[in-house]
């Protein structure tokens, strides 16, 4: 417990003082949209590409929600970031296409 009150965590209850608050503020007046944005897209690509290659974790639905999000997310993001998600998009539909056409043979 004394570890998380250390690094910034508050027992359960207790409000944060005011120089924390200060602290939050700050870190969020530097966040950007599309970094954020970029973020998520990352995050929704790792997901998808875990309901793809990892059998115990299959859903190919999942994951075509995923790469649709990504994809649609790909021109709000940084421009210098645009090139390399539409890679990992592309990479990632190719690893789909793979797998659904697998799951279709095997239920032939």
């Amino acid at each position: 417990m004394a570890d998380e009150e250390t690094q910034g965590a508050q027992p359960e209850g207790e409000q944060p003082s005011e120089e924390q608050i200060r602290q939050f503020e700050e870190q969020i007046r530097k966040v950007r949209v599309e970094d954020l944005i970029l973020q998520s897209a990352v995050s929704i690509l790792n997901l998808s590409a875990r309901r793809i290659a990892k059998d115990d974790e299959r859903d190919l639905e999942q994951a075509k929600a995923g790469i649709d999000a990504a994809r649609a997310l790909a021109e709000l993001v940084p421009e210098e970031a645009q090139a390399q998600l539409r890679q990992a998009v592309s990479e990632l539909q190719m690893l789909y296409a793979k797998h659904a056409g697998e799951d279709e043979a095997e239920e032939s």
